[in-house]
């Protein structure tokens, strides 16, 4: 994979972007998104503060966003406030041959407006060290018989290593769902990169926990595992986790029910299991959404998710009682560095036709990644 880098160093050309105020970045992200129309599509993930969220053509999760943007014929150009992982699915959904026939053979640039802007989560797990636990794997047991299944934050290559490998990816919503899947198929799961996602969904389905051992890449040998723990394996869980439903602990949800009667306590998913256990309810993001969209005026919820969120559903929602589940904040630090300033800057070198952060999968890592979300698109 590649990005076009600017010529002049990046914080040199974001100074007069930086010194701007509010009003005047607003507008000239305004008159950049006119004068392109549709062509342009800009993303922004739900955990985006809200100034960026405002200037906008979609907001959701990350792979809504990759999928609704791909499919529009008219986009040539895609902005994605969101994080490397992101903008590396919508550049390998939207340029796939069938799209980019539609569009007479033209690529759509998918720009990143914070090269930093990467996933905690998705840079614990590289394609060598993937590649690296499979060769011993293979020296336990049938790899033939093992389903790598990623999660939909991981980076292009690890996508691509289950495409090889008769893999699939999977969101957060869909996890069970693959699961299922993969064990119609295969005896084993090999699960990227988020352990907690991969045993709170094992769990559901009632694999014991003794079959679900941990694989950490920096223990050898086995990912620290005897040979009797990966021989009797059913799912085989990455050492990988999110910074931010790390901060989640089992002590939040009792206190919260301490202090707020008839509270309920929804959290995402790839919080760890003990604090999923003594919630009411966990889902992904838009599970998140929907529920408290769906619930009465007066409802009261304690939400252990991403602080934007769950301060945007507050604004969006005064009718009900909305508290964050921890006493610490829980901001996705490198989604943060996204905002107004950088925003302007690669939207205006789009418009004078020197594209900044462009983010480009390889052919081949796009042709087998591709092939593990097509994957996903077949399983309901």
């Amino acid at each position: 994979m590649n990005d076009t880098r600017p010529a002049e160093s990046a914080t040199q050309a974001l100074l007069p972007y930086l010194r701007m105020e509010t009003a005047e970045l607003v507008g000239r992200i305004q008159a950049v998104r006119d004068a392109w129309g549709p062509r342009l599509v800009i993303l922004g993930h739900h955990y985006q503060r809200d100034e960026v969220i405002a200037m906008t053509d979609l907001r959701g999760d990350s792979y809504q966003l990759s999928e609704s943007a791909a499919a529009n014929e008219d986009c040539r150009a895609i902005v994605f406030c969101g994080v490397r992982f992101m903008a590396e699915t919508a550049d390998i959904l939207a340029n796939r041959p069938r799209m980019r026939e539609k569009r007479g053979g033209q690529r759509v640039d998918v720009i990143l407006p914070d090269l930093e802007a990467g996933c905690s989560m998705a840079d614990l797990a590289d394609v060598d060290q993937v590649e690296a636990c499979w060769s011993e794997l293979a020296e336990v047991i049938d790899v033939e018989d093992v389903t790598p299944v990623t999660y939909v934050n991981s980076v292009a290559g690890v996508k691509a290593f289950c495409g090889r490998h008769g893999g699939i990816v999977c969101t957060s919503a869909g996890a069970a769902a693959v699961l299922e899947w993969a064990f119609a198929r295969r005896g084993r799961v090999v699960f990227f990169p988020d352990q907690h996602l991969g045993r709170n969904t094992a769990l559901a389905m009632e694999i014991p926990i003794e079959q679900i051992p941990v694989w950490d890449p920096t223990q050898a040998p086995l990912g620290g595992n005897s040979e009797a723990a990966i021989a009797g394996s059913r799912v085989i869980l990455w050492r990988g986790h999110c910074s931010v439903h790390q901060v989640f602990l089992p002590e939040h949800v009792r206190d919260v029910r301490r202090r707020f009667a008839d509270v309920k306590v929804i959290v995402h998913p790839e919080c760890m299991h003990e604090v999923v256990a003594e919630a009411d309810m966990a889902g992904s993001t838009g599970q998140i959404i929907r529920a408290v969209k769906a619930a009465p005026p007066g409802a009261r919820w304690a939400i252990g998710t991403e602080l934007n969120l769950v301060n945007r559903l507050r604004q969006e929602h005064p009718e009900q009682e909305i508290h964050y589940l921890a006493p610490t904040v829980g901001v996705c630090p490198t989604m943060f560095l996204i905002d107004l300033p950088r925003l302007c800057w690669s939207l205006e070198n789009l418009a004078a036709g020197t594209p900044v952060n462009v983010i480009r999968v390889d052919n081949e890592t796009a042709r087998w990644a591709l092939v593990a979300l097509e994957r996903m698109l077949e399983v309901k």
